[in-house]
């Protein structure tokens, strides 16, 4: 495990269009998730222990977002040749199993993970109503224990958005293991 810390952001760049397939046998593009709010997209997996140890944190993330008309999007680009636990078939398994609130989808390629400039897992991006990268930072201020949690960053990062306000360029990295490159 290569522990990763996120570069600091190209705050104001467009998000990169992208078309992937999503767990739920839909394909999904870019403008699917255009609706004029905020767009989140996390690069997340499922056996790295940085996003175990927040999963049930983006669960709720994306059910409290979803109820505010905002798309949260998961996207996992690892190797799963090296990593099988992150293969479509086993990634359904573990969204279905967790119930998972947001939409997730699988870069095989991995080009949409370099697109991005997707560096660890996780790693988030907030991109605004005009899908300008405005936040990537951290979910929240304990990565490890949501019980030492007192600040959900990226939530407020999301409201502060929501009211038409800019976030501040002051964010503090997200970290996680490296994504698993072919």
């Amino acid at each position: 495990m290569a522990l990763t810390f996120t570069p600091f952001p190209d705050l104001g760049n467009h998000i990169p269009e992208f078309t992937l397939p999503g767990l739920d046998g839909k394909t999904y593009s870019t403008k699917d998730f255009a609706n004029g709010k905020p767009l989140v997209v996390m690069f997340i997996c499922a056996h790295c222990p940085y996003v175990l140890a927040v999963e049930d944190r983006l669960i709720q993330l994306g059910s409290d977002l979803k109820a505010q008309g905002v798309n949260v999007v998961g996207i996992c680009s690892n190797d799963a040749a090296d990593h099988p636990e992150d293969s479509f078939e086993n990634l359904q398994k573990r969204a279905k199993e967790k119930n998972y609130s947001f939409t997730y989808l699988h870069d095989e390629s991995q080009k949409v993970a370099k697109d991005f400039g997707a560096v660890c897992t996780p790693d988030f991006f907030v991109y605004d109503k005009d899908l300008k990268l405005t936040y990537r930072g951290r979910l929240d201020d304990s990565w490890k224990d949501a019980a030492k949690v007192t600040k959900r960053e990226l939530y407020e990062a999301v409201q502060i958005l929501l009211k038409n306000n800019k976030v501040s360029d002051e964010q503090t990295a997200s970290m996680g293991c490296s994504i698993k490159w072919k």
